[in-house]
């Protein structure tokens, strides 16, 4: 990472958020669901560092809370697309012919559909919740990783290696699994990592509409759809949020950039 500032300074981000996050009981000073009627859109002070919202709740608490949703949705969505990509573009480039046009059109259907407008019609029939919003995000995300893997295991079987495997009657499976995957999942996570990032802006769209992570349970996005209605008296519960978005957005796209830079690709 010496040589590799992107590199260097997004995992450096990403590590104390991911710090903070974890020991959020640890380090909240408040509860971040509790209201209190007597401080209600307190500017940032010594006893409330990020001030309070319209509820009279600690923005930092909920700023810390927020981040262990945000962090979560964001990569257990992104390894929910990856799964799910890795697993039909392994199968498309291995076996090509007619399950290759299956798998393929059926990627360029779903290309189709403006991603975010599909999110919103799936969330707006489905129950609005944690773990809904981790997987209508992956399950809706996993074509470029589908097409990833299947480019690069269309060049992969070719090499002598897998060839020799195919001739020693190996397993199909055992070939991708063992051999095929491995050495073609690098450009795969690193769009992984840049996937995160967009999980995350997403998840703080749908939960600014309404849609995402529903109160009390603080999410970066809920937290800014809270402050729609004091924007013009309290810039703080606006300020934050935003900032906390965008500075963890930006550490995980300096990750991606920086791993591009070191795999050559």
């Amino acid at each position: 990472m010496k040589h590799n500032k992107p590199l260097f300074f997004g995992t450096l981000i990403i590590a104390v958020l991911g710090v903070i996050a974890l020991s959020a009981p640890l380090i909240s000073p408040y509860d971040p669901t509790a209201i209190n009627q007597a401080n209600l859109l307190m500017p940032p002070s010594g006893r409330h560092l990020l001030g309070t919202d319209g509820l009279g709740r600690d923005i930092l608490s909920r700023m810390i809370y927020g981040a262990r949703i945000s962090l979560s949705i964001g990569i257990i969505a992104v390894g929910i697309a990856i799964l799910v990509g890795v697993f039909f573009g392994s199968i498309a480039g291995f076996y090509g012919g007619i399950a290759d046009s299956i798998i393929m059109r059926f990627v360029d259907i779903m290309f189709c559909f403006p991603a975010f407008f599909l999110i919103l019609t799936v969330v707006a029939i489905l129950e609005p919740s944690i773990y809904n919003i981790m997987a209508i995000i992956g399950l809706t995300s996993w074509m470029g990783t589908a097409r990833l893997i299947r480019a690069e295991i269309l060049s992969l079987k070719e090499r002598e290696f897998i060839q020799a495997e195919v001739a020693l009657g190996v397993s199909h499976a055992r070939i991708i699994i063992r051999h095929l995957i491995p050495n073609a999942i690098g450009p795969v996570l690193v769009s992984g990592i840049l996937g995160i990032a967009g999980a995350i802006l997403l998840e703080s769209g749908l939960s600014f509409l309404g849609l995402g992570v529903q109160p009390p349970t603080p999410s970066w996005g809920n937290i800014l759809i809270e402050a729609k209605s004091t924007l013009g008296v309290a810039w703080w519960i606006t300020l934050f949020p935003g900032l906390a978005i965008l500075v963890t957005v930006l550490g995980f796209n300096l990750i991606g950039e920086g791993l591009k830079k070191k795999i050559g690709r």
